[in-house]
């Protein structure tokens, strides 16, 4: 019983031992400015989530500077408002979790999180479109992609078509074509982007009717 505390289970009185505990202060603690960055990422003030939220304006002020500490109720409405996981408000204490953690990164002025790790087959990514990309930089090279847009409105330059998606759209296209995707200026915008290399292509299952 000893070996199983010692790996950080939880002891016969419920109690969780000094490392589990600390792990999991340590994943609170990280929770304001995960709160203040996505809240900035989609562009909102504090005032336009309590109205959304119902949650005051000077409770959120305290969550997002730590003199709060936020219960499950609060994220949970939270997360459906920036409509996010609710693991992106809190990060699960990393203790004994097999789950491989991938960090966002920026390019070209987006925020990529990537969702896939092995670099010989097909990558998946969700990217964050901020509202200022809005000017057009089309670029060409191999490969097939695949676009589904999660929120927000998605401006996309395909060869000679211009044309914008709204949440729910869905586009395939070779990458040979010169192309580009950005903001319209309204808002931000999420998608979801599988890159395939050249011979590699979405499979399609025949609907059921």
């Amino acid at each position: 019983m000893k070996a199983a505390a010692d790996r950080g289970a939880p002891n016969p009185d419920g109690a969780v031992d000094g490392s589990t505990a600390g792990a999991v202060d340590r994943a609170v603690a990280e929770v304001p400015a995960r709160l203040r960055t996505v809240r900035t990422r989609r562009g909102m003030t504090l005032l336009e989530v309590a109205e959304q939220t119902g949650i005051s304006k000077s409770t959120l002020s305290r969550l997002e500077t730590g003199q709060r500490r936020p219960t499950l109720e609060i994220l949970l409405a939270l997360s459906a408002t920036y409509r996010v996981p609710l693991d992106e408000l809190v990060a699960a204490p990393e203790v004994g979790d097999p789950r491989i953690r991938l960090r966002p990164g920026q390019v070209k002025g987006r925020t990529v999180i990537p969702l896939s790790r092995e670099p010989d087959s097909m990558q998946a990514w969700k990217i964050v479109i901020p509202t200022s990309m809005v000017d057009p930089e089309p670029r060409a090279h191999d490969g097939h992609e695949w676009i589904y847009v999660l929120s927000g409105r998605v401006r996309l330059l395909l060869g000679d078509h211009d044309s914008v998606l709204d949440p729910g759209d869905v586009v395939e296209f070779d990458t040979q074509v010169p192309h580009w995707f950005g903001g319209t200026g309204a808002g931000p915008a999420e998608i979801l982007s599988i890159f395939g290399r050249p011979g590699e292509r979405m499979r399609r299952r025949p609907s059921v009717r």
